[in-house]
């Protein structure tokens, strides 16, 4: 519970930062409160607390606020810019600090509103986030398409739960997972309800076919914004994902595997063939996170494979810390121009630049042997024991076409410069590139460091 104090009182006194211009000394106060955030969810390990019937603090929701809090925090070094040099500081610092409340619910719920409590307060905050670049029109078309389809997906989401709860009685997992399972017949309104729960999340998570808002709004959005989108946003919505559907809807596995498993060959041919073609690197990366969710799907229908979606979605948000923060400063230094012939000539321009962002690509795109190729290779092996040989097959080959697009901008950062200028880092930018890509080398050596946790 004390997390959950803490993170909300930090967004309250954002706004209270604000009154008294504590622009110098508020960022060190954030990063001191996502430390003691991760400290606190150490000294919470195996104690299984319940709040109020509403959140379970199991390992599994700890190991998952120690994750979005430690990439929240590299994200907040990395984005310092964006809170420095704008007058609007503590109502940035605000809302991004409440969507992390709601992530926190997310990874933490027991009952199907606290559920949509915690979608609510991540998102809402977030459709403003992708709309602050209030001078671009790219930016405030992207918040309002994505507020727009939010909108319909929380709908959705209602609906569905309606439906679930008119079949079971109550909106406690525990009870819905109980009642069916006792169950002679289920209720067609019940497997309704799970279907219209699933195309919402669906959503949240950009899966195909429900992914068409994400190359938008990844695009329009602030760079530092964005990043934040496909990292922690992409991490909690994940393990919300898979809280939900292990524990509801656990005892119907066999009815949605299917479903969610075409789901996953859909998102991985579709977001890996669009980005092929794509020539903005931002935009590429949007379809690029599609890809990668396919292969977090792949933790939900497999079931206990909690331990595999931790580990995914922390080698795939390290190595997107490191792509965003190099596309937002290949892209200031050539005039807003963010595609793939920016990136000519990186490695003259500024070598920890070019390096930090060649291991970054490497890793998502599975070479050996960084960390991606060893979550891959994990979600591979789960696939295989539970007989979806055929979707390893289609995973494989649509891997293949992530490889190409991943070396289109390698190859861009080995060509000659379209300008001499030389790229000049600032220590928090070199201090983060170069942990991050630290990170997913001993990550990969060894994975049972996380793996072994859940």
């Amino acid at each position: 519970m004390k997390e959950l104090i803490l993170i909300a009182g930090l967004g309250v006194l954002a706004l209270l930062a604000g009154l008294i211009n504590g622009r110098k000394f508020f960022m060190p106060i954030v990063l001191i409160g996502l430390s003691t955030n991760i400290g606190f969810s150490l000294a919470d390990w195996g104690s299984n607390e319940m709040v109020y019937g509403m959140l379970k603090l199991d390992n599994f929701a700890l190991a998952f606020n120690i994750v979005f809090s430690a990439i929240a925090f590299l994200w907040f070094i990395s984005a310092y810019e964006y809170f420095t040099d704008d007058n609007n500081f503590s109502d940035h610092f605000a809302l991004v600090l409440f969507t992390l409340t709601g992530a926190f619910l997310l990874v933490s719920f027991t009952n199907m509103i606290t559920l949509f409590l915690g979608i609510e307060i991540l998102s809402i905050p977030l459709f403003v986030l992708v709309g602050s670049n209030k001078t671009k029109l790219k930016s405030n078309e992207a918040a309002f398409k994505y507020f727009l389809l939010g909108s319909f997906a929380s709908a959705f989401l209602l609906f569905g739960m309606a439906l679930i709860y008119g079949s079971t009685g109550s909106f406690d997992l525990a009870i819905i997972s109980g009642t069916i399972a006792k169950s002679t017949s289920i209720p067609p309104m019940y497997f309704a309800g799970m279907l219209l729960m699933l195309m919402s999340i669906a959503f949240k998570v950009s899966a195909a076919p429900f992914h068409f808002w994400a190359p938008d709004a990844y695009e329009g959005a602030p760079t530092n914004i964005t990043a934040y989108m496909a990292t922690v946003v992409k991490t909690v919505a994940f393990a919300a994902f898979f809280r939900l559907f292990y524990s509801a809807f656990g005892s119907v596995h066999s009815e949605y595997a299917l479903v969610l498993s075409i789901m996953c060959a859909i998102t991985l041919i579709v977001a890996n063939i669009t980005a092929a073609v794509q020539a903005n690197v931002k935009r590429m990366m949007a379809y690029s996170s599609i890809s990668h969710a396919g292969f977090m799907l792949i933790a939900i229908f497999t079931l206990n494979a909690a331990n595999l979606l931790l580990y995914y979605t922390l080698v795939y948000s390290i190595s997107s810390i490191i792509v965003f923060t190099v596309i937002k400063i290949v892209k200031a230094y050539n005039s807003g121009n963010d595609s793939i012939n920016a990136f000519k000539g990186l490695l003259k321009q500024n070598p920890i630049l070019a390096g930090c962002l060649i291991v970054a690509l490497l890793s998502m795109a599975g070479i050996p042997p960084l960390a991606g190729f060893m979550a891959k290779y994990f979600m591979f092996t789960t696939l295989v024991s539970n007989g979806y040989l055929w979707l390893v097959v289609i995973a494989i080959l649509t891997s293949l076409v992530g490889v190409y697009y991943y070396f289109k901008v390698i190859i861009a950062v080995f060509q000659k410069p379209e300008t001499e200028n030389d790229i000049t880092l600032s220590f928090a930018h070199k201090f983060i590139l170069i942990i991050c890509a630290l990170a997913l080398l001993v990550i990969s050596i060894v994975p049972d460091m996380i793996l072994g946790v859940l």
